[in-house]
């Protein structure tokens, strides 16, 4: 190989190197900056068993080799928040594939059931043509919009009524989980510090808008 070409290869690859280090810590820069300026802790490491404390999220359950990183932690409306950036590896060795993306976990303040709800995808039409439908409600638009799963419909109906399908459709476009205690809000790539806030405050409305009926039966 002629020596000029290996130069210039070798040149581009630290330049890449260089770039992917300035760009990581730049991120750690600002989003330390927005948990602190939240009244939150902020942590780079690594949190490889992040996925065992919220093991019933499904999107922290894909691939392996899974970590939660960039963690920020503290309150958000009386709430406990954690807020990161998350990995997951799929296949392995030279077909091995990284991926990441953000969420925000609010804890709920009272008991919750599971409750699965993100935008429909064309996917989502496919399976519901061969039988596999998700919960309907009487808003044919929100219908069309969202998928919505639960395993107890009418927790589905009493959380989603007609003020809460009209705050959802006009939300930003999360996925949207909840366990029995948390609900978690992601999207599939990295957020920008806007994003985690606009995150945390979907959250935080959705449980504002839980009836007053749903909040004391699941408080007793």
């Amino acid at each position: 190989m002629n020596p000029g070409l290996i130069v210039i290869i070798v040149i581009v690859v630290i330049a890449g190197i260089a770039y992917s280090y300035y760009v990581t810590a730049q991120r750690r820069k600002e989003l330390c900056a927005w948990a602190h300026s939240h009244g939150m802790s902020f942590s780079p490491a690594k949190d490889r068993g992040f996925d065992d404390y919220f093991s019933n999220f499904k999107c922290l359950r894909k691939g392996h080799s899974r970590y939660a990183y960039n963690i920020m932690e503290g309150q958000w409306n009386n709430l406990a928040i954690k807020a990161f950036d998350y990995h997951y590896a799929t296949g392995s060795g030279k077909n091995r594939s990284d991926h990441y993306f953000s969420a925000v976990i609010l804890a709920s303040g009272i008991p919750l059931k599971p409750l699965y709800i993100r935008r429909e995808s064309f996917f989502d039409k496919l399976t519901e043509f061969i039988g596999f439908d998700d919960i309907d409600f009487e808003s044919a638009e929100f219908s069309r919009k969202f998928y919505v799963k639960s395993s107890d419909k009418r927790w589905a109906y009493d959380v989603i009524h007609a003020r809460m399908m009209e705050y959802l459709m006009a939300a930003p476009d999360f996925g949207i989980q909840f366990d029995l205690m948390h609900i978690i809000a992601w999207r599939g790539r990295k957020f920008k510090p806007a994003d985690f806030q606009a995150a945390a405050e979907l959250i935080s409305g959705i449980l504002d808008r839980l009836p007053e009926y749903v909040v004391q039966q699941q408080s007793q």
